[in-house]
């Protein structure tokens, strides 16, 4: 025998459910993207328009070339080295994810950073790449994030790929690392940041924020790739203005000073973090200067001839 249940009760239930439902949604704070919690998609933000000044440096048929001068700590002690940040725009499929061969209606406007890091500790090399690919209407997270890292005894690589979740996959020649497939819930990502700096250094998240960390640092330090707790801030000076970000639970702080007038060209960076293993390890920090910047077509300049170009960033 069925008991009916009384209308009111049933208004009562309907007002608890609504309510939890709505507890679980986060209001973004500090300019911070919203993210997506449990299983729930995150909001699509509107685009952002673009600047005549923006397309005019951007959209010129030219990539943005920086080297910069490396002081880099590895293993305990500092290394000298180089590093190229290479900015480029291009069109990219939302789908699969890869730069597209024709231009079409859906194709998402993207600003590529590919960033370069070459040292050397003791007899054998490290060569070091991070792609980033970041809307550049900046109204979501990155798209695809890759990361890759070759030295003699052998090479690591992880790729980011966001979706309804950011799926992850890595491979390490470490036992414990070995060959990963991660799922992680949407939330900001140290990498993009360096593209939200050349697209729109106002709305760069600041306060109490959770963070993803760098691809880099989380492979070279062994670090579990997760969000963690962090704090950003964002100060300008004398035309300079520096994005730092600390992460108390890694020990970690990344401070990247850039200009405060358009394009925001990156100026230099520094990384203070836990270097070495076991007693050996130590607080040490990384630093990078910017050496030259070039503004050309690099992908046409593949010739003899051109090889004098390395020489005006001095590499």
């Amino acid at each position: 025998m069925k008991t009916a249940v009384p209308k009111g009760l049933l208004i009562t239930l309907l007002a608890l459910w609504v309510s939890s439902v709505q507890s679980c949604k986060e209001t973004p704070k500090n300019g911070e993207q919203p993210m997506a919690l449990h299983s729930e998609k995150a909001q699509e933000l509107p685009q952002k328009a673009l600047s005549e000044e923006f397309k005019a440096y951007w959209y010129a048929g030219d990539a943005e070339i920086t080297s910069y001068k490396l002081e880099l700590a590895r293993y305990g002690e500092i290394r000298d080295g180089k590093s190229v940040l290479i900015y480029v725009t291009e069109p990219f499929l939302k789908e699969k994810q890869v730069k597209a061969d024709e231009n079409h209606p859906d194709n998402i406007p993207v600003l590529k950073l590919n960033a370069t890091k070459k040292y050397l500790t003791g007899i054998y090399p490290y060569s070091i790449m991070t792609s980033t690919f970041y809307p550049v209407h900046d109204n979501d997270h990155a798209i695809k994030v890759s990361f890759s890292a070759q030295e003699w005894c052998g090479q690591v690589y992880a790729q980011l790929n966001n979706r309804d979740q950011f799926d992850i996959t890595s491979h390490s020649y470490f036992e414990s690392e070995a060959d990963q497939d991660i799922k992680l819930e949407k939330t900001i990502l140290e990498n993009e940041l360096w593209n939200k700096i050349r697209i729109s250094p106002e709305s760069l998240p600041t306060g109490d924020l959770t963070i993803i960390p760098s691809l880099e640092y989380i492979r070279l330090s062994h670090k579990e790739l997760k969000p963690y707790k962090s704090t950003s801030s964002l100060r300008s000076k004398d035309g300079i203005s520096t994005y730092e970000i600390t992460y108390p639970e890694l020990e970690r702080s990344l401070k990247i000073n850039f200009t405060t007038a358009f394009p925001h060209s990156i100026e230099s960076w520094s990384d203070t973090f836990s270097s070495g293993f076991g007693k050996n390890a130590k607080i040490m920090t990384s630093t990078a200067r910017k050496i030259s910047t070039l503004k050309t077509p690099y992908w046409r300049q593949n010739g003899n001839k051109h090889l004098s170009l390395r020489d005006s960033l001095g590499l």
